[in-house]
């Protein structure tokens, strides 16, 4: 039988840095596949339908969960984000690893049906970081970034429930450091 591909999934609270971390990993470590997820928010300036996230109306999604197409999803921030199951089926059977970047409820969720997934859990250095890097990134506003602080903290919570833990204090030690983290997941599910 064919080795099947890992499952490795990156969770942070926003602001934490996660998006920075996984875009470089695709630099850096050939051969992951990306798993892009699905979501009702609008499409920021940078962002591609297909490459950064699936880009679906409420209703549409309200259908894809009647379908069950979804692995796991959550209405987060007044949205729908969620991972499409064939997606991940088809990578893993393939033999390819595939990186998955969810909230922390979503990571829980492919756990549960995936207890073979790596879970890691990139922290920040401390809440008055988060705020500032909320405030400068310039995507939300007051009320936005409100509530997503208002998630970290109960997403900090929970954060024991994963495997590994990624201080992003600084960004490239960050890098560096799950780029290691990753290569030696690998080096062991191919054994």
């Amino acid at each position: 039988m064919e080795q099947k591909g890992a499952i490795i999934v990156i969770s942070a609270p926003s602001g934490a840095g996660k998006t920075t971390i996984v875009k470089r990993l695709f630099q850096e470590i050939p051969g992951l596949a990306f798993s892009v997820s699905a979501t009702t928010r609008k499409k920021r300036e940078n962002e591609v339908n297909g490459i950064d996230y699936f880009f679906l109306t409420e209703s549409e999604f309200k259908e894809k969960i009647k379908n069950n197409e979804f692995i796991e999803w959550e209405k987060v921030y007044d949205y729908y984000y969620g991972t499409f199951k064939s997606f991940i089926e088809e990578k893993i059977n393939n033999g390819i690893s595939i990186v998955l970047e969810v909230d922390v409820k979503g990571a829980l969720s492919i756990k549960k049906i995936y207890p073979e997934a790596h879970l890691i859990y990139v922290v920040p250095p401390s809440h008055e970081e988060l705020i500032k890097r909320l405030k400068n990134r310039k995507t939300e506003d007051d009320n936005d970034i409100q509530k997503r602080l208002e998630r970290a903290i109960m997403e900090l919570s929970i954060k024991d429930k994963f495997d590994y833990f990624i201080e992003n204090k600084d960004l490239e030690k960050a890098v560096s450091m799950t780029k290691d983290l990753i290569n030696n997941i690998l080096k062991k599910e191919k054994i």
